[in-house]
C-alpha cells in the first residue's frame, strides 16, 4: 500500500518535516495531516450493543440458495466476474452474460477503471483515486466498458413466427444471475416464450491444475429447453469482434483479418492483424482473438454484422478470409441449428480465447517479462488455445463443473461459500502474472504496489489451498531466492525494495510451512531448508533483549516503522517460530528446533503477561522513545492476535493464553465492529472509503479509552489507515473468530463484507483495498478452513475435520496435495460416521483426526477404503479422536474412505 508520495513522506518522518510535501499526497493523506495539525481527537463512538436482530443472525446459518441478482431489481449493471484463466488479463462476465472490460492489452493503468472521484466523508468532499477507493465509491458500469463487440443470440419458429433474442438485458423480461464461482449461471426469462435459456459461463478452473486453469479463454455453455408441445428448430449463434491491435492500430498500420478453420468436432475463426509496418506487430495489443464452437455442422461467417440480430444472422455464411481497415469493426460468427423435441433441451458450447503475449512495460525491473507469459510459451495464438480446450473439452470443462458441484455441495451456507472462494478470481485478473519462465508474480491490487509484497500476500489463504504449486514457486524462487539477503532478511518486494518487513518475514515462514503441508512429500522443505533456517534466524534476531518479543523497528504492512513491542507483530513472530520449530524437527535439525521452542515459550509467556491490558493486547512503547512515533499503543488493533489466527490455519495449536485471546476478540467485536460505520468515519476522518455510511464493518484501530495522543505524539498520514475497513484484515479476524467458536460473530463479519459487495451497490467479485481485486482479500478462504476445522499435512498423510457447527450432519469440500473431494460426517446417538470421498486425483492417508461428541467414550471403530477394511489404532484425548492406520492408504478418485465409530 505504498506509492512514491508515501515513500517521500516516510523518509521525511515527522509531520513538520513532511508538511512541505503535502501537495504531493493523495487527498485522504492531506486530510489526515490536517486533522492532526488541528489537534482534533474524536471520541470513540462505536456502540458496544450491536442491536442485531437475532432472527437475522440465525438466518446466516441457513443453507439457502446461490446469491442471485435480478434485472428487475436493477442488480446487473456492476457485475464483473473474472471469467478468463489465471494470469491472463482481466475479462469480466457481466450480469446479462456479455463479456466486458477486456483488460488483456498489457497496459499499465492502475485498477480496472482508472479515475478520480469526489467523496463526501460526512464533513467535506475529498478526491479519491483508484487505489484509494474510487471504484468503491463509484463502481464501473459494464455498459461503459464494452471494448469488444461480443454476444450470443437464439432463434426459433413458434406459432408461425420467427423469434430471435439476444442474450442481453434489453431482450428479456427477467434475467437472473447466480453468482457462484468459477462458473456463473444466468437464466433468461420472458413471458410467452416456449423456451428456457440457461447459460453457464466462466474459465476453465481445476484446483491443483495451475496450468490448465491458466488458459486465456472463457467458456459459454448455452442450454435451451423446449417447454412447448411441439418440436422446435433452435439456432444458437455467437459472435466476436477481431480484437487484434484494437487499441493502437491506425489505418496505415495494416489490416485486420478473420480466418476460419474446421476440425473434428468443432469450428473456429481466428482474428489477427496483417501488419504493414514492423512496429505494428510489436505493440502491446498485437495478438489474436478467436471464437470456437463445438459441433459438427457449425455455420461459419468470417464477416458478420449482428446489429441488430435478424434472421439473416443465423443463416449467412462465408468461410473465406475477411479483412477490414483498423478503423472498422471486423466481426465473426458461428451458429448451430438444433432440433429439440418437447420437454427436451439442446446445448451448444462456445470458447472465446485471446493471446497477447507482450511484456508489461511497467515491470521494467523484471527481465523475464521480455520473454512474455506462460500461456504464450504454451500456445502460438488464440486459435491454438481454443483448439486445445475443444479437443480436451470433456476433461477440462468436466473437471471445472465437478469442482463447482463439489464445492457448493455442502451444508454450509451458500452465500458463505461464495464469499470465502470468489476472491481467488483475483488470480484471473491483471493483478497477477505467470511469466514464460514459469515464475508467479503479483501486485497488491491491479497495477498498484509491485513485488508480490510479503506483508500483503501473507494474509491470502486461498491460493495456497487451491493452487499450491504457485505458492511453492513464489516461496522458492522469489522469497527464498531473489529476495533473500545474506543475513536472512527477505526483501518484502523482491526487486522493488531493499529491506525486509518484519510481518512479511514472519508471514513468509508460516507460508513456507503451509506450502510444505500442502505437498505430497518433504522434497520442498528439505530442498529449501538451509534458506528457511537463514530466514528464521534473521527473524529471531529481531528480539534484541531475548524475551521472545521482537522489538527491532522495521517496516510493517501499515507502511510505517513502529517502535517498541507490538502485540500483532510479536504474536506473528511467535507463530512463525513455532512453525519453524516443527519444520526443524521434520528435517532432523533438533538443535535449531530447541532454539525455536525456547523463543516460543518465552514469547508466549511474556506476550500474555506484558502486552495485555486487561481487555486486549497492545503495543508497548519503546523504553527510550516512548510514544513519539506513530503506533497503536493502548488502542484496539484489528491484528492484535493475528499470530494465533495463522496458527489455526496450519495446525500449530494454541499458542498463548486462551482466555486473553478470547478477550481480545471480544474487544475487537465490542470496540471495532460497527453495524453502521457512518458515524465513526464522519468523526474519524482521513481514512479511505472501503465502507460507507449505512454499511457494517470492522474498523482497523480504535481508541476506546479516548486517550489523548493515543496513536503517538508525532502522528503521520498513516493514521488514516486506522479509520478504515479493509476487507482482507476483516476476513483474517473472521477466520479467527470462527476457529475459536465465535461463529455468530464470524458469520456476521463475513456477511458484512458480502453485503457491502452486493451487486446493487458494486461488483460482488472485486474486493477493493489499494486498487482493485486486492490480494489480501484472499484471506477469505481462511474462514472456510476454520469453519471445517480442517488440518492437513501431506507428507505425513494426516487429515483432520472438526466442524464448528452442524457437526451432527455436516458436509464440505476439501483440497489436499494431490487431490480434492468431499467430506461428510453424521452423528446419531453415540455413533459417528465420517466419509471422505475423493473426486479428483488421489489422497494419501496415514492418520486421521475428528472430534468426538461429548458422551460415552468410543468402544469400536471400523475403517474401510473402497471394499477393503483397514487395520488401525484409535486414541482419544478429551474430545479429539486420532486414528492411525496400519499403513499408508491411497484413496483414488471415485472411491471413499469411511470411518465408523461407536
Amino acid at each position: 500500500m505504498k506509492d512514491l508520495s508515501r515513500r517521500k513522506f516516510l523518509r521525511n518522518g515527522s509531520l513538520g518535516s513532511a508538511s512541505l510535501l503535502l501537495f504531493n499526497l493523495p487527498a485522504w493523506a492531506r486530510e489526515i495531516t490536517s486533522f492532526i495539525a488541528e489537534g482534533q481527537f474524536a471520541v470513540h463512538n462505536i456502540p458496544a450493543d450491536k442491536n442485531l436482530d437475532p432472527a437475522w443472525v440465525r438466518s446466516l446459518y441457513k443453507r439457502t440458495i446461490p446469491s442471485t441478482y435480478f434485472k428487475s431489481l436493477n442488480e446487473l449493471k456492476f457485475i464483473g466476474m473474472p471469467a478468463g484463466g489465471l494470469h491472463a488479463g482481466t475479462v469480466y462476465l457481466g450480469g446479462d452474460g456479455r463479456l466486458w472490460l477486456w483488460g488483456i492489452y498489457n497496459d499499465s493503468r492502475e485498477g480496472v477503471d482508472p479515475k478520480t472521484v469526489l467523496w463526501n466523508d460526512g464533513t467535506r468532499e475529498v478526491s479519491v483515486r483508484n487505489r484509494d477507493g474510487a471504484n468503491y465509491v463509484e463502481p464501473t458500469l459494464a455498459a461503459n466498458r464494452r471494448v469488444l463487440e461480443q454476444g450470443f443470440a437464439i432463434s426459433f419458429d413458434f406459432n408461425w413466427k420467427k423469434i430471435t433474442r439476444e442474450l442481453k438485458e434489453e431482450d428479456w423480461d427477467e434475467i437472473k444471475f447466480e453468482a457462484s464461482y468459477p462458473q456463473a449461471t444466468i437464466r433468461y426469462i420472458s413471458k410467452g416464450l416456449p423456451v428456457e435459456v440457461v447459460v453457464k459461463a466462466g474459465a476453465i478452473f481445476i484446483p491443483l491444475d495451475a496450468d490448465n486453469s491458466a488458459l486465456p479463454a472463457t467458456v459459454f455453455s448455452i442450454n435451451v429447453q423446449n417447454r412447448s408441445t411441439k418440436r422446435l428448430t433452435v439456432s444458437i449463434g455467437g459472435w466476436f469482434e477481431n480484437g487484434a491491435n484494437k487499441i493502437t492500430a491506425k489505418d496505415a498500420d495494416g489490416m485486420r483479418q478473420n480466418v476460419a478453420s474446421r476440425h473434428n468436432g468443432f469450428a473456429s475463426i481466428k482474428g489477427q492483424f496483417l501488419a504493414a509496418k514492423p512496429d505494428a506487430s510489436s505493440q502491446r495489443d498485437s495478438g489474436t482473438t478467436c471464437i470456437t464452437c463445438m459441433g459438427k455442422d457449425v455455420l461459419i461467417n468470417t464477416s458478420a454484422t449482428p446489429w441488430p440480430v435478424t434472421t439473416e444472422f443465423f443463416t449467412a455464411t462465408s468461410e473465406s478470409p475477411a479483412e477490414a481497415n483498423p478503423n472498422e469493426k471486423l466481426v465473426s460468427s458461428l451458429v448451430t441449428n438444433n432440433f429439440v423435441e418437447p420437454g427436451a433441451g439442446t446445448e451448444t458450447n462456445f470458447i472465446l480465447s485471446w493471446h497477447f503475449n507482450h511484456p508489461l512495460l511497467k515491470l521494467d525491473k523484471l527481465p523475464e517479462t521480455q520473454q512474455g507469459y506462460y500461456y504464450g510459451k504454451r500456445f502460438r495464438d488464440a486459435a491454438e488455445v481454443g483448439a486445445y480446450i475443444a479437443a480436451n473439452f470433456k476433461k477440462l470443462h468436466g473437471n471445472t463443473l465437478l469442482w463447482q458441484k463439489t464445492y457448493y455441495d455442502s451444508t454450509l451456507p451458500h452465500w458463505f461459500l461464495e464469499r470465502c472462494l470468489l476472491n481467488i478470481g483475483t488470480l484471473a485478473t491483471a493483478n497477477t502474472y505467470r511469466f514464460a519462465n514459469d515464475r508467479f508474480w503479483g501486485w497488491e491490487g491491479v497495477n498498484a504496489c509491485e513485488g508480490t509484497c510479503t506483508h500483503v500476500w501473507q494474509y491470502a489463504q486461498t491460493m495456497g489451498r487451491i493452487f499450491p504449486s504457485l505458492e511453492r514457486d513464489a516461496r522458492q524462487r522469489t522469497d527464498l531466492g531473489i529476495a533473500l539477503q545474506q543475513d536472512g532478511g527477505i526483501i518484502f518486494r523482491a526487486e522493488y525494495e531493499s529491506r525486509p518487513a518484519i510481518d512479511g518475514q514472519a508471514g513468509t515462514l508460516l507460508r513456507i510451512y503451509r506450502e510444505h503441508q500442502v505437498s505430497a512429500d518433504d522434497h520442498f522443505l528439505k530442498t529449501n531448508w538451509p534458506n528457511v533456517k537463514r530466514a528464521a534466524i534473521f527473524m529471531l534476531a529481531q528480539d534484541k533483549n531475548g524475551d521472545g518479543m521482537t522489538d527491532t523497528p522495521m517496516e510493517n504492512t501499515l507502511d510505517a516503522v513502529w517502535e517498541g513491542e507490538i502485540a500483532w507483530i510479536v504474536g506473528l513472530c511467535i507463530a512463525a517460530a513455532k512453525a519453524t520449530q516443527y519444520m526443524a524437527e521434520e528435517v532432523g535439525d533438533m538443535a535449531f528446533a530447541d532454539q525455536c521452542r525456547e523463543y516460543v515459550e518465552k514469547g508466549n509467556r511474556n506476550m500474555a503477561e506484558k502486552l495485555f491490558n486487561g481487555e486486549y493486547f497492545i503495543h508497548r512503547p519503546d523504553g527510550v522513545l516512548g510514544k513519539k512515533k506513530l503506533g497503536s499503543y493502548n488502542t484496539c488493533h484489528i491484528d492484535q492476535v493475528y499470530g494465533q489466527s495463522w496458527a489455526w490455519q496450519v495446525g500449530l495449536g494454541r499458542l498463548w493464553d486462551r482466555e486473553k485471546t478470547l478477550s481480545a476478540l471480544r474487544s475487537l467485536w465490542k470496540y471495532n465492529f460497527a453495524p453502521d460505520v457512518g458515524p465513526y468515519i464522519k468523526t474519524h476522518t482521513g481514512g479511505r472509503p472501503y465502507a460507507l455510511a449505512g454499511e457494517a464493518g470492522m474498523v482497523m484501530n480504535t481508541n476506546p479509552k479516548n486517550e489523548p495522543f493515543a496513536y503517538g505524539e508525532n502522528m503521520t498520514w498513516q493514521l488514516g489507515y486506522f479509520h478504515e475497513c479493509m476487507s482482507g484484515f476483516e476476513h483474517q479476524v473472521a477466520s479467527h473468530l470462527m476457529a475459536e467458536g465465535m461463529t455468530d460473530e464470524a458469520l456476521i463479519l463475513t456477511r458484512a463484507i458480502h453485503d457491502r459487495y452486493h451487486a446493487a451497490k458494486r461488483n460482488p467479485y472485486n474486493e477493493i483495498e489499494c486498487s482493485d481485486h486486492y490480494a489480501r482479500a484472499m484471506a477469505s478462504y481462511g474462514t472456510f478452513i476454520s469453519a471445517c476445522g480442517f488440518e492437513y499435512h501431506g507428507p505425513n498423510g494426516y487429515i483432520r475435520f472438526a466442524p464448528k457447527w452442524s457437526a451432527d450432519n455436516f458436509k464440505a469440500p476439501f483440497t489436499a496435495a494431490e487431490g480434492w473431494g468431499s467430506y461428510s460426517q453424521k452423528r446419531l446417538g453415540n455413533s459417528q460416521v465420517h466419509t471422505i470421498e475423493v473426486k479428483y486425483g488421489i489422497l494419501q492417508l496415514s492418520e486421521l483426526g475428528f472430534d468426538w461428541k461429548v458422551g460415552l467414550p468410543p468402544r469400536k471403530s471400523v475403517v474401510t477404503a473402497g471394499n477393503e477394511q483397514i487395520a488401525h489404532e484409535l486414541s482419544i484425548s478429551g474430545t479429539a479422536i486420532r486414528i492411525k492406520l496400519s499403513r499408508k492408504v491411497v484413496v483414488k478418485a471415485g472411491l471413499q474412505m469411511i470411518i465408523s465409530i461407536n
